[in-house]
């Protein structure tokens, strides 16, 4: 039958001309179905269609076309359950109507998200598959506090409280592409991908619900009852897309964990792995903080890979960056026709370097996305910890900028006293609701108390005073000078709690690789790597290599790939069967990784030209020996902490590694004579560029 023609009204008739121009912010209050003292009023809107009849199961009502796609009629039976049947010229289409349902999001997520202090934002905001009475589709909110309307899929959707957008549209389900249609408080109309989209393909927003089972419990148990201050933790730094060119993350699930079980790393720290359009940006310019990349898979593929790292013992730390994003139209970048993530102020809402925008911390709405989104990571994909990028520029007011370009705080200081809010917020945070994860500042300045929890609260912090002195010194042919750029991060080791990098960053934009930054010729330059790794591992601190320098590199990195062929060469295999031992021995040594954070497991021996003698000790000890000069030394005397039998536990000098073999035929014995002030010494052969590390009789079984 057809239902009764319904005049608009004047009223009435206003509120169909916003929703037409696309500009309604509130459309369920005309369309969708509302109880009239006659019967319920029904209006849709369907585009191009030449007819839309109400389908109930029961009976069926023909609308009556009002203009524009519009349709509407009174039906004169309580109406519950209904559908549409949508005729166009061509075709004939079923649909249940978008606007007859309540808000999918509640009245305790809205105030959670005014107020700035939603830790599980991700459920309130996005796309959502879920059932209402019945019916499956996906559930799209969005906020945008200015936008004047917004529409996905084409329907518009009303706006909630605290600048939330909602519409729940049936028949919506996984795999479904979608972008936000937002006209701005500009009056521009601009499609947006959603910033809390769960997958994506740049630039639009895919709907994804994952039913992934994880198998990962013990892991997850084990790791939040570990200490991780007096843990081994030995970090493998890798960029999925250039380690092992063209695999997935199922084919990298399987072999980067075998990998990374034969060198003996603890974890992997991945390069940023949330959705980039850009991929030489390496993941540092981010469009979907709640979306992995889907260069390599599915977010459950992704999954799968952390899941598979765990069930081999091996943690998973991502980079994350939340000091900037990219100015893409389509992205975060004036989201709602005006600067909504972004701080309104060009002096601090605009990196000068990297030509990004950065994320307004003083807003409470801001700050909670990117608490939220390091929670998410945690929460829904399980990783370990995070590596925050680019601490620094997140933490001074004039960083990148000259006089004029900067105006200093309420209090007159160049402290950007938002983000040190915005950073102590998300390291409590974790800390808080997920004790076992580590959160790693990239922080390159003094300033203090970034690892403690009166200060930034971070769990660890990059050393690179420790990773630039390093690389300088080992990239010089005449040492002797400069022996204070190896010891003088002894003067600060243990006022933080550190992390000793040699990350992605060193070996790129024109530095070349840690092999090119040796001196001499192939032989010297695999001795001199063989060494600065050894010294590094035996220095107090945890450790990260990028992959790639585990075997000697050559050339310097690249989006292309390593050069793994050069394995076939004894030097470079060398270096990487070292890495390896190294790892083996690290993890069995309790000496030298249990007082990181304490000066009481440190102690020097000997600090002689090109000789540097030290003891990592506690429940018991270990001896490093290096000489870094270019002779190999004979009759050495070393003060050593007791007397009797000590075992060459390392040599980097080895031929199992492609050095020449000088060594102590695997151990000396120390005698009672005092040296260096330790009451007993031994006589050593020092290989040249060359490290041992000593561990006594008692202490030496793996």
């Amino acid at each position: 039958m057809t239902a009764s023609i319904v005049d608009i009204g004047a009223p009435d008739r206003l509120q169909v001309d916003r929703l037409l121009s696309g500009a309604h912010d509130n459309p369920h209050r005309v369309l969708g179905s509302h109880p009239r003292p006659a019967g319920v009023l029904v209006r849709a809107l369907w585009p191009g269609a030449e007819a839309v009849t109400v389908v109930t199961p029961h009976d069926r009502f023909e609308l009556s076309r009002v203009r524009d796609g519009l349709f509407s009629g009174l039906i004169p039976d309580r109406l519950g359950d209904y559908r549409f049947e949508v005729a166009y010229p061509d075709r004939v289409e079923h649909a249940d109507d978008p606007y007859r349902w309540l808000p999918t999001i509640g009245d305790l997520d809205l105030y959670l998200i005014a107020e700035g202090r939603h830790e599980r934002l991700w459920e309130a905001l996005g796309a959502h598959v879920r059932e209402l009475g019945g019916v499956s589709g996906t559930a799209f909110t969005v906020w945008a506090p200015k936008a004047r309307a917004v529409q996905v899929l084409g329907l518009p959707m009303r706006r909630l409280g605290a600048g939330v957008w909602e519409l729940f549209v049936p028949g919506v389900g996984p795999g479904t592409h979608y972008m936000f249609r937002v006209l701005g408080v500009d009056g521009v109309w601009r499609d947006k991908a959603d910033p809390m989209a769960f997958a994506a393909r740049p630039p639009v927003s895919v709907v994804h619900r994952s039913d992934f089972g994880w198998q990962d419990d013990e892991w997850v148990a084990t790791r939040d009852a570990t200490d991780w201050d007096r843990a081994p933790v030995s970090v493998y730094e890798v960029h999925l897309g250039s380690w092992r060119p063209g695999l997935d993350y199922r084919e990298l699930a399987d072999q980067l964990a075998d990998y990374v079980t034969r060198l003996g790393f603890t974890h992997v720290e991945l390069l940023p792995v949330a959705e980039h359009p850009y991929g030489g940006s390496w993941g540092y310019q981010v469009t979907s903080y709640y979306a992995p990349t889907s260069r390599f898979g599915s977010p459950d593929d992704f999954r799968h890979l952390v899941d598979t790292l765990h069930r081999n013992g091996i943690g998973v730390l991502l980079d994350w960056v939340p000091a900037h994003f990219p100015r893409d139209e389509w992205a975060l970048a004036r989201f709602d026709g005006g600067p909504l993530y972004e701080h309104a102020d060009p002096e601090r809402g605009e990196h000068p370097d990297w030509g990004t925008l950065i994320f307004d911390y003083g807003r409470p709405e801001v700050r909670n996305f990117l608490v939220a989104n390091a929670l998410f990571w945690l929460a829904e994909y399980h990783v370990d910890g995070l590596r925050v990028d680019a601490v620094a520029s997140m933490l001074y007011l004039d960083y990148s900028r000259g006089d004029g370009q900067w105006t200093p705080n309420v209090d007159g200081g160049r402290e950007n006293l938002d983000s040190v809010r915005f950073l102590r917020e998300l390291t409590a945070t974790v800390r808080r609701l997920h004790p076992g994860a580590l959160t790693i500042a990239e922080e390159s300045t003094t300033w203090p108390g970034v690892t403690r929890p009166d200060g930034l609260g971070f769990g660890f912090k990059w050393n690179m005073g420790w990773m630039h002195d390093a690389l300088r010194y080992f990239g010089r042919e005449d040492r002797r000078p400069w022996q204070g750029e190896i010891t003088f991060s002894l003067t600060y080791a243990w006022s933080e709690n550190y992390v000793l990098p040699l990350s992605h960053d060193e070996v790129v934009h024109g530095k070349g690789s840690l092999w090119r930054r040796m001196p001499g010729d192939d032989f010297a330059r695999a001795a001199n790597l063989r060494a600065l790794l050894a010294f590094m591992w035996a220095h107090p601190g945890k450790q990260l290599l990028f992959m790639g320098d585990e075997f000697g590199q050559r050339a310097e990195w690249s989006e292309t790939g390593l050069d793994w062929h050069l394995l076939g060469s004894p030097g470079h295999a060398g270096v990487q069967r070292l890495v390896a031992d190294l790892n083996r021995r690290y993890r069995a040594t309790e000496a030298l990784y249990a007082a990181d954070t304490s000066p009481d497991g440190f102690s020097w021996t000997d600090v002689n030209g090109d000789v540097v003698v030290f003891e990592r000790h506690g429940r018991g000890a270990l001896v490093c020996v290096a000489n870094l000069g270019p002779h190999a030394l004979h009759d050495y005397e070393v003060g050593l902490s007791r007397a009797g039998r000590w075992r060459e536990v390392l040599n980097t000098d080895a031929a199992v590694y492609g050095g020449a073999d000088v060594g102590n035929l695997g151990g000396v014995t120390a005698v009672s004579t005092p040296r260096h002030s330790r009451p007993a010494s031994a006589t050593l052969s020092l290989p040249a560029l060359g490290v041992l590390w000593l561990v006594p009789e008692i202490n030496a079984d793996l």
